[in-house]
């Protein structure tokens, strides 16, 4: 059955993986580079990319999306299971010296029981800290998932995150306290106020770290990351990939 979205027709591509043919170009042009693309029969890279793409960005079961490729179920679910993990971003190992990082944990509800439980929505889900530049706003880490009931200052060392960007200096909020990241001033226990000085902090503060929840914002249009069916790793392959082409988005 012939597919009605298609790589090959440019207008597909925006609605469907959130970038312009151009970055697509680009994208496809880096997995081939990463040996993303061995030599198969089938479906060429650009539909099984945008299909793995279209699937986060819709969250549309694989019963749905398959026929608009023109793929049977069992096919998609193939493409998703091998291609997904090869979005991931590369790990950034070095860092400049004058480099500043954020850090935060997001929330998503997960339907696999076996790697979340129930957090502060009531919901079940799983705690994924991510990492971005605060200058750039690209993401450049993204910590294994956890589940959605342990804390952040937790789950940022267990994570692998805190490992990731090494001794970097990384901003945070205030549930971050003991970890050595930069939080923001708090009251002593009896004291009414903080000096003036480090309420402007604050609120420097404040203004930096917003930058995180716009990039959560933007990751989660993907609308995968608002309901996850996926088992196993699949929640932590599809906030790697997500990251992934939310980075290029960013890129222009």
């Amino acid at each position: 059955m012939a597919g009605v979205i298609r790589a090959s027709d440019p207008a597909w591509i925006p609605p469907f993986s959130g970038l312009s043919p151009r970055r697509f170009c680009k994208l496809i042009t880096a997995l081939r580079r990463e040996g993303a693309d061995p030599v198969r029969r089938g479906l060429p890279l650009e539909d099984r990319v945008l299909l793995v793409a279209a699937y986060w960005r819709t969250n549309l079961t694989l019963r749905q999306l398959a026929p608009l490729i023109g793929v049977s179920k069992l096919a998609a679910d193939r493409i998703i299971d091998h291609l997904g993990p090869a979005l991931a971003p590369q790990q950034r190992k070095r860092f400049r010296p004058d480099t500043i990082l954020i850090v935060d944990g997001t929330l998503v509800p997960t339907r696999d029981h076996s790697i979340a439980v129930q957090s502060k929505n009531y919901q079940y889900s799983t705690n994924h800290q991510v990492v971005i530049d605060a200058d750039t706003r690209l993401v450049v880490a993204v910590g294994r998932p956890l589940p959605g009931n342990r804390n952040d200052c937790k789950a940022w060392d267990l994570s692998g995150a805190k490992a990731a960007v090494g001794r970097t200096t990384v901003i945070a909020d205030g549930g971050y306290q003991g970890t050595g990241l930069v939080i923001p001033h708090r009251r002593a226990h009896g004291q009414a106020g903080l000096p003036a000085w480090k309420e402007e902090h604050n609120r420097s503060h404040r203004k930096v770290r917003a930058r995180i929840e716009h990039a959560f914002a933007r990751m989660k249009t993907s609308r995968i990351l608002r309901d996850c069916r996926l088992k196993g790793d699949g929640v932590h392959h599809a906030m790697l990939g997500i990251a992934r082409l939310h980075n290029l988005t960013l890129a222009g």
